[in-house]
Parts: structure tokens; C-alpha cells; sequence
């Protein structure tokens, strides 16, 4: 994988909390934090993403794209896409995406992404933002099987692709693939990425649960994201509502 840093950790808490110190202490775009298990593996809205040895890849990116500040949300969408095109090239499968960050096969979720960004208010002039790129892929399933509360939601990659493929190959892969995804939004050619994201949507025109960050439920149908990344949810009275955080539910099983 060319002349890039890959710091490698047998066992660490987050490789996203790791590469982002290393981002604040100046490595460079590109840096690679990869583990083999995660003790404190993380999801959106604070969740953990169970990451044990010999299951799965967990890594994170350093980048500093030229991206405005408010663009940043569009990484995430971009990130997912480029792990599927990635997923699709090594095994052959066409896994689909739930908004903003679950990868799915078979209406199972395999895999996360979780973008997270260091603090804007401290960033010297000229200087690009420093973002970071967290993946945690299921690739095996965990000896004995998925817990029971996770069985009917998780799968593994090798559940789903007749290929072998090593992990080393699928980790540059994915990062090749996200820096490119990365270049596109640079350009500004966020709604090519946003057509491709559209044709891997699992959620367009299923009903959906979006419960805000207050705890209160919105239920409608999924119009799929707007031109920014947001999603648009349309409730039964007609009223589009824009989703930018809070927990998806979806209202039945996807099966496709």
C-alpha cells in the first residue's frame, strides 16, 4: 500500500481515538491506525460496535480534506460508499447502505463507519481540518455465532462472498477507495457520489422510525437524503422532515 504509515495494534480501546491524538499531534493525511481487537470500539449516538480478535477489521484514516466545515457531514456518505465499492471489488456481493452508516448484505448490518472530526475552534489558519475515518467490518462470525441480541441484525462478509479474501487486501482496498471517495467531494462533486450512494440506498420508500436526539418518534416514508447528505423523512401528514441526527429505526425488515 504505497509510502503511507500503518500503525498497527494488537489490542487497543478505538482506533478512532487513537488516530485521532496522533492526527492532533501532526501525522500526516493518509496515517492508517489499524487493531486487531477494539476493548471500547465505538458507534453512533455512543454505542459500542463489538470488535473482538479474529472477526473482523477494525481501522481509522487520518485525513485533513479541503472540504468547508459545514460539508463535513457529506464524509460519512462518502466513506460508506467507498467501503461498499471496496466490499463489492474483493467479494463480488453489492452490499446496500441504511443513512447515514450501517452496511448491509441480505438486510444485515456487516459493517460501520464512523466519521469523527478533532475540535474546528483550534485549527491554526490555512490549515485544513483534521477528520477521521473510523471502519469496523464484521468479516467472520464470532466463535459460537452473534450474541442472540444481535443475531436477527448482524451478519459477516464470509456469510455472503464465495471469495477468500486477505484482510491486508480488503484494508488497502478500502482505504484506496476512501481516499478517492474523499477527492471526489474536494472537487465538489458531491452529487455524483450522492447518485451512486442512491443506488445502494436500503432505506428509499420503506417506512421508517427516526427518534430526535429529544426522544421524541417521527414515523414516516424515506424520501432518501437531500442534496446535502440530510435525510428527508415524510410523515403521514405530509410534512417532510430533515433528519441530520438521532437514531433510524427501520419499520419491518429490509430483504433485498
Amino acid at each position: 500500500m504505497g509510502p503511507r504509515e500503518i500503525i498497527r495494534l494488537d489490542v487497543t480501546e478505538s482506533t478512532n481515538s487513537v488516530a485521532l491524538a496522533l492526527g492532533r499531534e501532526g501525522a500526516k493525511a493518509g496515517t492508517v491506525v489499524v487493531a486487531g481487537e477494539q476493548t471500547g470500539g465505538r458507534g453512533r449516538l455512543n454505542r459500542s460496535w463489538l470488535s473482538p480478535p479474529g472477526m473482523g477489521l477494525y481501522f481509522s484514516v487520518i485525513m485533513r480534506p479541503g472540504i468547508a466545515p459545514e460539508h463535513l457531514p457529506r464524509i460519512t456518505l462518502a466513506a460508506g460508499l467507498a467501503v461498499c465499492k471496496a466490499v463489492e471489488t474483493e467479494y463480488g456481493i453489492f452490499p446496500r447502505i441504511k443513512w447515514p452508516n450501517d452496511l448491509l448484505l441480505g438486510g444485515r448490518k456487516f459493517g460501520g463507519i464512523l466519521s469523527e472530526t478533532g475540535p474546528a475552534h483550534n485549527i491554526p489558519a490555512g490549515q485544513k481540518p483534521l477528520v477521521v475515518v473510523g471502519v469496523g467490518l464484521n468479516i467472520v462470525p464470532p466463535a459460537g455465532g452473534f450474541p442472540a441480541e444481535l443475531r436477527e441484525r448482524a451478519t459477516s462478509l464470509s456469510s455472503h462472498g464465495g471469495r477468500e479474501v486477505s484482510v491486508e487486501t480488503l484494508l488497502e482496498t478500502c482505504v484506496v477507495s476512501i481516499e478517492k471517495e474523499l477527492q471526489r467531494l474536494e472537487k465538489g462533486d458531491f452529487p455524483a457520489t450522492l447518485e451512486e450512494w442512491q443506488r445502494r440506498d436500503a432505506g428509499q420508500g420503506k417506512v421508517l422510525t427516526w427518534v430526535t436526539e429529544q426522544g421524541k418518534a417521527v414515523t414516516g416514508v424515506s424520501l432518501g437524503p437531500d442534496a446535502d447528505g440530510a435525510l428527508r423523512i415524510q410523515d403521514q401528514a405530509g410534512t417532510i422532515h430533515t433528519v441530520l441526527s438521532g437514531d433510524i429505526k427501520l419499520v419491518g425488515k429490509i430483504t433485498a
